[in-house]
Order: structure tokens, then C-alpha cells, then sequence
């Protein structure tokens, strides 16, 4: 999800961000990489905002 919305650009600057810092995963602190996330999951990153995950519907 950080790649998705550019908020880095790889997956090594991915463990980097979660290393100093705090996001949430349903309000619980998440420092895993590559973590697994599921329709009705909420993220908060610092200083970027909140992110609501939803299934992608087909049209």
C-alpha cells in the first residue's frame, strides 16, 4: 500500500519508513512489510492521512 500511494518507491525504502515509523493497522502499530491487507482494513500513516481499504469491485 505505501507503493500504491507513492508514498516510497520500493520495498526497501518501505522497511525503512516502517522502521522509524508509527503506522497503524487498525489502530494497532504495523511494522511488517508486504503485511496482507483486507476489505474493511483501516491504515493511518503520520503526516499522509488515513486510508480505507475496500474490495475492488467488478463492473
Amino acid at each position: 500500500m505505501l507503493k500504491e500511494e507513492t508514498i516510497v518507491s520500493s520495498g526497501g525504502q518501505a522497511k525503512w519508513y516502517l522502521r522509524e515509523n508509527t503506522v497503524l493497522l487498525n489502530d494497532e502499530p504495523e511494522n511488517r512489510r508486504g503485511k496482507k491487507l483486507y476489505d474493511g482494513d483501516n491504515v493511518s500513516v503520520p503526516d499522509v492521512g488515513m486510508f480505507f481499504i475496500r474490495a475492488k469491485q467488478d463492473d
